[in-house]
């Protein structure tokens, strides 16, 4: 029962490591490689599996929400800057669309249940139909909520996509 945490950041990924360390997140190993340099080998053994891990927000959100360390889940939050309005404005052109390294990673490993989020605009909304195309190809039901930062208890209203994809696919 150890997590996978994928994140390129070194700074990042070292606070991943001290959070680990000091109890807040799920025990687990820290992987600095690119997500397109994963292999869906390198994933066999983890019960959770966090890519574009952060500073492990999911898997806190998971642990605070109740969410039983012994049940398989995928976690991911792609870049945004391809889809916001803060980034170049080249989203499916970018470099860091890297939705395509995840699917096949899920594709090939069919991990039951997956959380997701995006930035809401208009082009992040165009990811998502993407991604729901994919997800629901894969054979997974798949539903998505926007909602605002603000309603967290950040003092900013900043919208985001969630998504959840399940499936009876047993890996």
């Amino acid at each position: 029962m150890a997590a996978y945490y994928n994140e390129i950041d070194p700074y990042a990924a070292q606070w991943l490591r001290n959070l680990i360390d000091d109890g807040h997140i799920t025990t687990g190993d820290v992987d600095e490689r690119s997500i397109e340099d994963v292999f869906p080998s390198d994933l066999s053994g983890y019960t959770q599996c966090h890519f574009f891990a952060g500073i492990g927000v999911w898997s806190y959100a998971l642990r605070i929400c109740g969410w039983p360390e012994d049940i398989p889940v995928w976690t991911g939050s792609c870049p945004c800057q391809p889809f916001s309005s803060a980034g170049k404005g080249l989203a499916f052109a970018d470099e860091r669309h890297l939705w395509p390294a995840w699917n096949h990673l899920i594709v090939k490993h069919k991990p039951q249940t997956i959380f997701g989020e995006q930035v809401a605009s208009q082009d992040g909304y165009a990811w998502l139909d993407l991604v729901q195309t994919d997800l629901e190809a894969a054979g997974y039901s798949f539903g998505p909520v926007v909602l605002p930062a603000a309603g967290f208890g950040a003092p900013h209203g900043r919208h985001r996509i969630f998504f959840v994809a399940d499936s009876d696919i047993k890996g």
